[in-house]
Parts: structure tokens; sequence; C-alpha cells
């Protein structure tokens, strides 16, 4: 992820076993990262299991909030790819209960298909 993208406030990949290592402590015994996405401090993670929204808080960050969303409370996602003269992708989740969507934005760099269709798997059935 480059600095304009961090600047702009555009989430870009992580490896899996970079994420696996930071988030060991909060992952079940059997489960498995399949996607991670780090916007400088906050994460976006896909396991085998559910979603995670890692929210780090406040200036050193030693505050961090910990959503996690079951794939079958997912009820619908948007996927926005880059166009010529927007260069973020976005993303957006609709939770069962909840009226407004999560939210993210993506640097042009990522992959946002893959992304699309892991959820699609997940939320919509093999």
């Amino acid at each position: 992820m480059g600095l304009l993208d961090k600047l702009l406030g555009n989430a870009g990949e992580m490896t899996i076993s970079e994420a696996t290592e930071e988030l060991q402590i909060i992952l079940g015994p059997d489960e498995k990262i399949e996607l991670a996405y780090k916007l400088i401090r906050d994460m976006l993670i896909l396991t085998d299991c559910r979603l995670l929204l890692i929210d780090k808080q406040g200036m050193t960050g030693r505050k961090v909030e910990y959503r996690s969303i079951p794939y079958k409370s997912m009820t619908m996602f948007l996927v926005e790819s880059t166009g010529n003269f927007d260069l973020d992708a976005e993303l957006k989740i609709w939770i069962s209960g909840q009226h407004d969507p999560i939210g993210m934005e993506f640097g042009s760099k990522t992959n946002i298909y893959q992304l699309q269709g892991l959820l699609a798997r997940k939320i919509a059935g093999k």
C-alpha cells in the first residue's frame, strides 16, 4: 500500500502470514484467515468463519475494538471498482438489523475482484 493510498484513507492488502501473526490471540482454534486488508492501523479480515473489523483507537492504538460479523448476518454487499477518474474501489456490506451499511475504500492496486468472489461464496452460497 502506497503512502498516497494511506493519506487518502484507502485500504491495501496484507499478507495472510502477517495478519495471522498479529491476530492469533483472537482467532478460534481452527480459524483460518482467507483475506486481509489494512488501513494505517485499522484492518478488515475475512476468515473462513466471519468478517473481522478491527479499529485501533486513540493516539497510541492500545484501545482496540474488534467487531466480529458472521457471514450469515450479511444480507447484501456492493463492490465498486476503480474508474478513470475515481482511483479507489469501494465495499459496502449490509448487516441484518442495521440500517446503514459498513463501508471501506481500497487503493487502486488492491484486487477488489478477489474480495468480491470470496464474499459471494460466503454470503450467497457455493
